[in-house]
């Protein structure tokens, strides 16, 4: 099932960002095998981002795991890696040599700062390729340092999305033209473009460039998360003026007081008094109140609560692979839907299976 059925994916092991890109194209029915670089026969940790793929090993420091590789990229739909700009070369395993081999081979190549430029060669994590793109500089409250929002949006909305996005792109345009070609996905480049809003908002004249001073950064009381009064949180969004109006009404707020929903010299003030609105009653009490109404509303709840929540359960957003809970395949398809066909592998564990099914002899 799913919508890649049939296509082939050699994903070079690697950590974070490239892993999460294998799970998406595995969930959507690509068979995907991952290449390890040691076998560790049984272990079978509760990584759902290796979830549906095979894995085998090689030495790709040997001229024999070159070669086996080599005899897998001539059948192979994609082939993607997360090394530094110019490992696979150095391996005898770049791009030149996998088209030559396959001229319709997609060939995916994840780093943080590019293949090319002066940092290219750098060490770095998804908090320096966010700070370089002004991603990091805008998530944070006013007067208080850039806060890292986890590691979501450099190695996995700048980097695995933009990643599996290229290469399905290339996976259509292969259909019109017969060949295959190379994607640079930078996760710099990535969070940069999920900035885009804000550059056309600071162009309007609609973006201070300072931290909590604007709509969508807490600057404004009717756009952000509040305590309630067992200790736990709520979030508001209610910006349309029918739904601020909806606020005011569900939370019995003084009209007058909280007239003037966009004059921002009365923001500060607002937020404090609806900072102690909040504390009045439980997270459950005002779930009561708003959830399910047009306010704009929802519970904080932590990934664990999530996972009971009814409209979660409801939707069948979350599954179990193997006693692990974790998150269902998205997005979904309405003829051929994704689907999970098994957990993580143990390195190594399909060598056999997987070098048979592709024709390969060592």
């Amino acid at each position: 099932m799913g919508p890649l059925k049939g296509i082939k994916v050699i994903e070079i092991g690697g950590i974070g960002p490239g892993p999460f890109a294998g799970m998406l194209l595995a969930d959507m029915g690509a068979e995907v095998v991952v290449v390890e670089r040691k076998a560790m026969p049984g272990l079978k940790l509760p990584d759902c981002s290796r979830r549906g793929k095979k894995s085998i090993v090689l030495n790709l420091k040997s001229h024999e795991g070159v070669e086996t590789l080599l005899k897998m990229v001539d059948q192979a739909d994609i082939l993607f890696e997360g090394f530094r700009p110019g490992v696979m070369e150095k391996l005898g395993l770049g791009p030149e040599v996998c088209l030559q081999r396959n001229p319709k081979i997609i060939y995916g190549r994840m780093t943080g700062w590019g293949q090319t430029g002066p940092l290219a060669h750098a060490a770095g994590h998804d908090i320096n390729y966010i700070s370089l793109s002004g991603a990091l500089y805008a998530v944070g409250r006013k007067s208080e340092k850039p806060s890292p929002p986890l590691n979501l949006v450099g190695d996995y909305g700048g980097g695995s999305m933009f990643l599996v996005m290229g290469i399905l792109a290339a996976l259509h345009e292969r259909t019109q033209s017969g060949k295959g070609q190379v994607i640079d996905a930078a996760m710099t480049e990535g969070s940069a473009n999920l900035m885009a809003m804000f550059n056309s908002l600071h162009a309007m004249g609609m973006w201070k460039n300072e931290r909590g001073a604007n709509l969508l950064d807490t600057g404004a009381h009717f756009y952000d998360t509040y305590e309630t009064k067992d200790k736990k949180y709520v979030s508001i969004g209610s910006i349309e003026p029918q739904f601020y109006a909806l606020l005011i009404e569900k939370a019995e707020l003084d009209s007058s007081t909280f007239g003037g929903q966009n004059d921002q010299s009365k923001w500060p003030d607002l937020k404090d008094k609806l900072t102690e609105v909040f504390k009045s009653k439980t997270r459950d009490e005002w779930c009561e109140i708003m959830e399910g109404t047009d306010v704009c509303f929802a519970p904080v709840l932590d990934f664990m609560e999530a996972q009971r929540h009814p409209h979660m359960v409801a939707r069948e957003a979350y599954i179990d692979v193997e006693g692990m809970t974790q998150p269902a395949p998205a997005p979904r398809f309405s003829r051929t839907p994704s689907e999970v066909s098994q957990g993580a592998p143990a390195p190594g564990q399909d060598q056999d299976d997987v070098l048979r099914d592709w024709g390969v002899t060592v």
